[in-house]
């Protein structure tokens, strides 16, 4: 028995459905979170019984009684699915009718039907999600748990109600699902669905673009995210939803020297933004495409070994084709990752080389507010196993950052625009918009960014009137 989920709203659910003389259940996430001991505000409630008319809207029925009964929110009806749901204080109630599935082969898209509580449990993806505890007064608690979930919420194990064949190739959005659960929960994929996914894989090309990234990105958030996109590149859907990164596995040698799996260490970066930090969405994507341009320009030197030449640049210019195929927003949140991916190497080269002014001030020029995060990105892709090369690289990246400190309180660089504007260039020499004042204000700039002047508007005034007589132009 389990009384001591949801009791409150529970036992009003109860007691309408008694009054209505249907059956209630808690199903799904929330029982599988109780177990887990996890927070779940998202209440999924099953009933069992028709209305007059025999189809199946007693869950559209039950949720306005209880909304009434609890003094609730609106209740949003959604007639041709059979649900409704309301918000009660920070719980979002769901009602439906239990219900059985079949599938056509070319559609994840079910054709539903009346069904019973088992065929309602039957119907979900995996054991620990079939579990539902009934509601009614004279059951309340009973837990139902015809497959086997709790057994394998103990041993941590994902497996499907009915053969994972048939519940891939049905509704084939299951598999992200399970990877997705795996990555979240730290449980193990039963080898049988595993492999059922592997033989499934080229199912997920009937599913959108949209479903798909809303799992990727909830693998992506998960605290080890390369548990899950390990288990995509095992299974065969990272070729098929992220052809790039799968491109990035394995090695290649020539004359007996070979690089490192570019694969295995955009994993280890990732894990390493997220360790420690509770990191941004788009700084983990940031992460996981750094390197993503390097099979494009990877090259073998005789002399040099492998490199990697210009693979920064490459990388940000896939962005936003990956971006746009994954249906990702192609606004601030991608230009916030291309320019991450395109200035990922400066403060590595800094911190290999003497760390000047000028080139700390450009990189805080061109970073901007977003400098933080690219600090905490290239800390990450430090992956040697090279104690004292880390040690020497780590060293480095401190003084790279005590200098932008330094530099940032005393030139005020961050997103800092040239104290003489273009209109003030126009106004001074009585002159229409051309090339010459991009000359003025680009040689300001790099004046500036390399400490030749201070960043205040008399000096930069100053350097107008002289560059622009360099040029025969003459104050009005």
């Amino acid at each position: 028995m389990i009384n001591d989920l949801f009791p409150e709203i529970g036992h009003v659910i109860g007691a309408e459905a008694d009054r209505m003389g249907i059956d209630a259940y808690f199903v799904g996430g929330v029982v599988r979170d109780h177990f887990l001991q996890r927070p779940c505000t998202d209440i999924d409630v099953v009933c069992i019984g028709h209305d007059e008319g025999g189809e199946v809207h007693i869950g559209i029925e039950l949720a306005k009684a209880v909304s009434a009964a609890v003094g609730g929110s609106h209740v949003s009806v959604f007639k041709n699915f059979g649900t409704a749901s309301f918000r009660y204080h920070d719980l979002e109630l769901e009602f439906v009718g239990a219900r059985k599935e079949s599938y056509s082969r070319d559609s994840r898209k079910p054709i539903v039907e009346n069904g019973t509580l088992e065929d309602d449990q039957r119907r979900r993806d995996f054991t620990v999600n079939a579990l539902a505890v009934c509601l009614n007064a004279d059951r309340f608690g009973e837990l139902m748990d015809p497959f086997g979930g709790i057994q394998d919420l103990n041993n941590g194990i994902l497996r499907t109600p009915l053969d994972p064949d048939i519940t891939f190739s049905d509704d084939p959005l299951r598999m992200m699902r399970a990877i997705r659960f795996a990555s979240q929960l730290g449980f193990r994929i039963a080898d049988e669905t595993f492999e059922a996914i592997a033989r499934n894989a080229k199912r997920i090309e009937i599913v959108s673009a949209e479903r798909i990234t809303v799992e990727l990105n909830k693998i992506m958030l998960s605290p080890t995210p390369s548990l899950g996109l390990k288990l995509m590149q095992k299974c065969g859907l990272m070729q098929l939803i992220l052809p790039e990164i799968s491109a990035l596995a394995g090695v290649e040698t020539v004359e007996g020297r070979g690089h490192k799996d570019i694969f295995f260490h955009t994993m280890q970066v990732l894990d390493n933004v997220v360790e420690g930090e509770s990191s941004p969405l788009y700084l983990r994507w940031a992460a996981l495409l750094h390197d993503v341009g390097k099979p494009g320009v990877k090259r073998y030197d005789p002399k040099q070994g492998w490199t990697f030449h210009g693979h920064e640049a490459r990388g940000a210019h896939m962005v936003k084709r990956i971006f746009k195929r994954l249906r990702l927003p192609l606004g601030e949140e991608m230009r916030y990752v291309e320019k991450l991916v395109m200035l990922h190497m400066r403060p590595i080269i800094l911190a290999e080389d003497v760390v000047t002014d000028s080139a700390v001030r450009r990189l805080l020029f061109e970073a901007g507010d977003d400098i933080d995060d690219l600090m905490l990105l290239c800390n990450a892709d430090i992956t040697t196993r090279n104690e004292e090369k880390q040690r020497r690289h780590r060293a480095n990246f401190e003084l790279v950052k005590r200098k932008l400190v330094e530099l940032e309180e005393r030139d005020r660089i961050r997103n800092f625009q040239p104290p003489v504007s273009g209109e003030d260039i126009m106004t001074t020499f009585g002159i229409g918009p051309c090339r010459e004042i991009g000359t003025i204000k680009d040689a300001i700039k790099d004046a500036i960014l390399d400490g030749k002047i201070p960043n205040d508007r008399d000096a930069a005034w100053q350097m107008m009137l002289d560059i622009a007589a360099s040029l025969g132009l003459q104050p009005k």
